[in-house]
């Protein structure tokens, strides 16, 4: 299991990192999201046998939303 963190960018209320986090939890080989609208960032626990870190920005992208 490996943990990133992303900047997130696009998201203008509380209800949009719901949502992304949400979208997130329920990609295969992430393990858990969490998306913080405060801080602008979400903290993401995958397995990279699964998933890579391209698959889980263009997640984020389609969701809406920029993760750096």
């Amino acid at each position: 299991m490996k943990e990133i963190k992303l900047k997130i960018e696009g998201m203008h209320c509380t209800g949009c990192s719901n949502r992304l986090e949400k979208v997130l939890n329920n990609t295969d080989g992430i393990e858990k999201a969490t998306v913080s609208f405060e801080e602008k960032q979400a903290i993401i626990e995958y397995d990279e046998s699964q998933i890579d870190i391209d698959k889980i920005k263009e997640t984020i992208s389609d969701a809406g939303f920029k993760g750096e």
